[in-house]
């Protein structure tokens, strides 16, 4: 293994955790800025109030994307699995 498949199997890595962490994340900044907006406009400044739809959004988005998510993950084992039985 030499530096140029180490840098291939980190920037691989970090993109398999950037894709599959999106699904989670991008629905908790959507709720979050719905909130901050209504919050804003109602002048209500409850600060708890946005932590209950973000957690609903996160769940329901993991429960929905859960097989893509794994699929990502199982992508990355296989990738360096295969790697590490062919000797890079």
């Amino acid at each position: 293994m030499n530096e140029v498949d180490a840098l291939d199997l980190v920037r691989t890595a970090i993109w398999t955790i950037l894709v599959g962490s999106a699904p989670a994340i991008v629905p908790a900044m959507i709720v979050g800025i719905g909130i901050a907006l209504l919050q804003a406009l109602t002048q209500v400044q409850e600060i708890t109030l946005t932590f209950i739809p973000k957690i609903v959004a996160i769940l329901v988005m993991i429960v929905v994307a859960g097989p893509f998510i794994g699929g990502q993950i199982y992508s990355l084992t296989t990738l360096i699995y295969n790697r590490i039985e062919t000797g890079f």
